[in-house]
C-alpha cells in the first residue's frame, strides 16, 4: 500500500499494489500493521456499501459526533465518484480546509478520512457503488452534516447535483463559529 498525504490534516489516498498474473490480480486495501506505520490506529467495526443509481448524485457532508467520532476508508468499487473530506477540527492546521480525490473501480484508490473530518461524494457515472470501512458503529443521534454548498467552504464540486435526499438539502451551513 502506498501513501499519499492530502491537503487537510491526517487524509490520505491509498494506492494499492496489484499482483497481477494471468487470472487477474489481488491487492490489499486494509492492513493494520501498514495503516500503523503511518501512524494510524484503524480498527475496523463496520463496513457498509452505498448505491446510487444516477449520474451526479450527492451524497454528504457526513460524519459523527463524539463520542462516535469515525474514521473512515472510502473505496469506490464500481463506477467513479469524486470524494471531499473537509477538516472540522478546530486545533488542526487544516481546519475548514477540503481536499477531494476522483475514486473509480479503475484506478483501485482509497480515501482514509480520519476522525473529525465530515466526507461526502458526487457519482460520476450511474451506477455507482460505494465500500465504506469504518472505526464506528454508526449511532444515528451522533449523525450530523455540513451544508454541501456551504459558501463559506467553497467545494468544487465537478457539476450540479442531480439527485440528493432531503436529509442532504438541510444540513445547515458551517458558519463563522465552525458549528453545524
Amino acid at each position: 500500500m502506498i501513501f499519499h498525504p492530502q491537503k487537510v490534516a491526517g487524509v490520505r489516498v491509498v494506492e494499492s499494489e496489484p499482483v497481477s498474473d494471468e487470472r487477474g490480480y489481488f491487492a490489499r486495501i486494509y492492513c493494520t500493521e501498514e495503516l500503523a506505520h503511518e501512524g494510524i490506529r484503524f480498527p475496523i467495526v463496520q463496513s457498509s456499501v452505498a448505491f446510487s443509481k444516477h449520474k451526479h448524485t450527492l451524497r454528504g457532508l457526513h460524519y459523527q459526533a463524539e463520542p462516535h467520532a469515525e474514521q473512515k476508508l472510502v473505496r469506490c468499487i464500481r463506477g467513479e465518484a469524486y470524494v471531499v473530506a473537509l477538516d472540522l477540527r478546530a486545533s488542526s492546521e487544516s481546519y475548514r480546509q477540503w481536499c477531494g480525490v476522483r475514486l473509480s473501480e479503475d484506478n483501485g484508490l482509497s480515501l482514509y478520512v480520519p476522525k473529525g473530518c465530515a466526507q461526502g461524494y458526487q457519482t460520476l457515472r450511474d451506477d455507482t457503488e460505494m465500500l465504506y470501512a469504518m472505526s464506528a458503529a454508526y449511532h444515528p443521534a451522533s449523525a450530523r452534516g455540513v451544508r454541501f454548498d456551504d459558501p463559506g467552504i467553497g467545494i468544487a464540486w465537478p457539476a450540479a447535483p442531480a439527485v440528493m435526499s432531503d436529509r442532504d438539502l438541510a444540513w445547515a451551513n458551517l458558519g463563522a463559529e465552525g458549528k453545524s
